[in-house]
């Protein structure tokens, strides 16, 4: 059940009462029979388990390579052009046979 705070408007006394959610708020103060005026706090609210923060979909020691630059990307395939030049890898293969 939760814990409300009140306070009297007339006599200002404050206190603490459990009430269930279907109950209806206190309205007459128990010293003065002055009116009563609920008091709202902050909610202190605490994240338990995982899935909270950014960090827990990760795993520890991962990180988001860089994606490869024009220059270091792998060479073209070799072609056959009509000037008759082709890439070093194609050329290594034509060489002259040995015996």
């Amino acid at each position: 059940m939760p814990t409300y705070a009140y306070a009297c408007k007339d006599c200002s006394h404050s206190f603490d009462i459990q009430q269930s959610f279907s109950e209806d708020s206190l309205t007459v103060c128990p010293e003065c029979g002055g009116r009563l005026r609920k008091k709202f706090n902050s909610v202190g609210v605490v994240f338990k388990g995982s899935g909270f923060y950014r960090t827990d979909s990760r795993e520890a020691a991962s990180t988001v390579p860089a994606a490869p630059s024009k220059t270091e990307s792998s060479p073209a395939p070799a072609t056959t052009s009509g000037s008759g030049t082709s890439t070093p890898a194609a050329a290594a293969g034509s060489g002259s046979a040995q015996p």
